[in-house]
């Protein structure tokens, strides 16, 4: 974790299972299956620890059967563990963001008891409307802390981490926007699956709104403009190139 030498925002990047899928689920008319990570991020900043994404729940470990079959959660492999790696106590992490709701992404709050849940307000009662099967409520009805948020949010009101709306795969998916000494991340989960996503404008083969999503990549499209680094949501040949559990030096990536 942060040294003595280490200033402003850091940013580690861990895998939390992976699920494999017909690839037209991440880019349209694509043929075959791919092994996909779940993608979760660690940010230490100064007044506080922020998780961007949980993975898979814990409850996968192990199971053979039924989600179990497309599902690959190994053993140590949940937030938590990860987090005890490199020596932070889950209890201590203070926030977590949730892109969206999907099992993929939060499966790990469970593992968070003191954090407060910051997530669009679409989402939450999306999450609860029984229209999306990828959901499960035994992931995010906790009653832990709830900041039900509308639009874009300045988490610690100084520019370094701004949560912005990137609708379409669901009605209140968000991303994050991470300013390090190295450079500016764009955590970008669902909205962008792949960097095939948004270097061709490539939709996957359904969402909740098309146009919400083509719309997300152009937000996308922009800020890589400017210099950002797109941190896409499963691209697995993509994620092979990002360190795992060390602070991310986004020059290198």
């Amino acid at each position: 974790m942060r040294t003595s030498d280490q200033k402003g925002v850091l940013l580690y990047a861990f895998t939390c299972g992976h699920i494999t899928l017909p690839m037209s689920f991440f880019l349209d008319g694509e043929s075959g299956k791919a092994k996909v990570p779940a993608c979760v991020f660690l940010i230490d900043h100064p007044k506080g620890l922020v998780l961007f994404d949980t993975g898979f729940s814990d409850r996968f470990v192990g199971m053979e059967k039924g989600l179990g079959k497309i599902v690959d959660m190994p053993e140590g492999g949940c937030v938590a563990d990860r987090l005890e790696e490199i020596g932070v106590d889950p209890a201590k992490i203070d926030y977590v963001v949730n892109s969206h709701l999907h099992i993929d992404h939060a499966g790990g709050n469970h593992l968070l008891p003191n954090a407060t849940i910051i997530v669009q307000a679409a989402e939450w009662d999306f999450g609860f409307s029984g229209e999306d099967t990828a959901y499960d409520k035994v992931d995010f009805d906790l009653g832990q802390p709830l900041n039900r948020i509308n639009g874009e949010h300045d988490l610690f009101g100084d520019g370094s981490l701004i949560i912005f709306p990137t609708a379409g795969h669901t009605p209140g998916h968000q991303s994050m926007r991470v300013q390090t000494a190295t450079g500016e991340a764009v955590l970008a989960a669902d909205c962008c699956n792949m960097r095939r996503s948004l270097d061709e404008m490539h939709l996957p083969d359904h969402c909740y709104n098309m146009d919400q999503y083509r719309g997300s990549l152009e937000k996308l499209s922009q800020l890589r403009r400017a210099g950002a680094q797109i941190f896409y949501g499963h691209d697995p040949d993509f994620w092979a190139s990002v360190p795992q559990s060390e602070n991310l030096d986004l020059t290198t990536i």
